[in-house]
């Protein structure tokens, strides 16, 4: 049996928004300890690692482990017909997700599930990061804003004692710095100087995850992926993985 009623339907609808710009489907675990997803974009080029804590929800009912398919544009849809006053049950019974919505009135929606297999998702928990960078969500935000206006792609640098985001177009260019100490890097850990450059739109799609984070955690190498990490109070955890683009220097 699985059953649990979550107060807070926004935790799981910015998350899920976040997820649904990269994957379309994908396939849940449902643990005692929460809900989890490991998921690859169709393109290999983003591994999203997501996990909503049993804490995170008023009530939690799993007896067992179990894996759903699902549909995570349709289940986005379903979540964004809640209000800030609503509550969420979700049901798992005949092969279908109940997603009950209640607060002045009571809805109910029914969600088939998918039969998905595990698809082979690139071994990221053995991936080693030569730079770990902590930032304010809204600085990296900024940065990525700034990028955009003038290139597809964005080169990501740190040093001992500084962190920077630097884009270049035919023309024009844009640069942000922080220097160790600054209030908005939070944490710095770098033994030399690394550079690594990311594709634009993918970024564009993960910063989104900002919404639910208090910080936000950059971890990457010399022309190698970064991973994202994104944490929620010890109630929601969203990292991504993204690949590199081959260096333009």
């Amino acid at each position: 049996m699985f059953k649990a009623t979550l107060a807070d339907v926004g935790l799981l609808t910015d998350s899920i928004s976040t997820i649904a710009e990269l994957i379309d489907e994908g396939l849940f675990k449902l643990g005692k300890d929460g809900i989890g997803l490991l998921a690859a974009d169709r393109a290999l080029v983003a591994v999203v690692d997501f996990k909503i804590m049993s804490s995170a929800f008023e009530k939690y009912e799993a007896d067992e482990e179990k894996s759903i398919g699902l549909n995570i544009t349709n289940l986005l849809s379903i979540l964004k017909r809640a209000s800030a006053e609503d509550k969420a049950t979700f049901t798992l019974a005949d092969s279908k997700l109940e997603i009950v919505l209640q607060n002045a009135s009571r809805r109910r929606f029914v969600l088939p599930l998918l039969d998905l297999s595990q698809e082979e998702v690139p071994p990221i928990d053995q991936l080693e990061f030569a730079v770990s960078a902590e930032l304010k969500p809204s600085v990296l935000q900024s940065g990525i804003a700034d990028a955009e206006i003038v290139a597809d792609s964005v080169l990501f640098e740190a040093s001992p004692s500084r962190f920077g985001m630097r884009a270049e177009g035919d023309i024009s260019s844009a640069q942000l710095e922080l220097e160790r100490g600054n209030a908005s890097l939070i944490a710095l850990t770098a033994e030399a100087e690394v550079k690594s450059r990311y594709p634009l739109d993918y970024l564009k799609k993960i910063v989104k995850a900002a919404k639910i984070a208090e910080s936000v955690k950059l971890n990457w190498g010399q022309d190698y992926p970064m991973k994202l990490e994104f944490k929620s109070k010890d109630k929601v955890i969203l990292n991504t993985v993204l690949a590199p683009r081959v260096s333009e220097e």
